[in-house]
């Protein structure tokens, strides 16, 4: 029962770095400065198709874990295609951060400045507690481990590298499309070189409380 009981914990865990994490996005969106890499792509793709943001994340996450099948081939767990199912709940966690915020937004330059650099603490929050959970990965952090474990790097040192290709397909995507620059702006490269980075320091933090609290006897 007690076993049961902190397996619960930990999914209840999971899903409060998923919302902190949509938060975190939500954020960024409102700063005006940028969206954060990994949503970069979905959003552009949803300025451009018209369709919900959480949908484009949704249909976007799930190439994210065929890159992963393809990647780990038949190492490959298929526990982790409930990767999908959070990804649904993220995307619908990401809308409802938008609807909370509306169009909130701090003033002034500087202003969007402090919100960018709120929302990447956020986000590597969100990112840190998920991960701490020991569940499955979301699937952009699933798709940098297989890549991180197939390279033989870092994670943080492979998540910048994907996190700058993501941004790097969505400048693209926009330019084609839409003929500038749409959600992609300063802020989404600083959040590219950043996020990563600030995960290891926050996890060292999160990381002690979680093995004790979820894991310990």
């Amino acid at each position: 029962m007690q076993i049961k009981r902190k397996h619960l914990y930990r999914v209840l865990l999971y899903v409060a770095g998923l919302m902190v994490l949509a938060l975190g996005v939500a954020l960024s969106i409102n700063s005006r400065l940028g969206i954060s890499p990994v949503n970069s792509l979905p959003y552009v793709i949803s300025q451009i198709t018209s369709i919900e943001m959480g949908t484009c994340v949704i249909a976007v996450f799930s190439l994210f874990i065929l890159v992963q099948i393809l990647i780990k081939g038949r190492d490959f767990q298929w526990i982790n295609l409930t990767q999908l199912i959070f990804s649904t709940l993220f995307g619908f966690f990401v809308d409802g951060a938008k609807a909370l915020l509306g169009n909130f937004t701090l003033p002034t330059y500087v202003g969007q400045w402090v919100m960018l650099l709120i929302s990447i603490g956020v986000i590597a929050l969100g990112i840190s507690l998920y991960l701490d959970a020991r569940l499955v990965s979301m699937p952009a952090e699933g798709m940098t481990l297989a890549l991180a474990d197939k390279l033989k790097k870092p994670f943080n040192q492979v998540k910048t590298w994907t996190d700058s290709t993501l941004v790097t397909l969505a400048i693209l995507l926009s330019l084609i499309f839409m003929g500038g620059l749409y959600g992609v702006r300063e802020g989404t490269i600083l959040s590219a070189l950043l996020i990563g980075p600030t995960i290891k320091p926050i996890r060292k933090w999160t990381k002690p409380v979680v093995e004790r609290v979820f894991f310990g006897d």
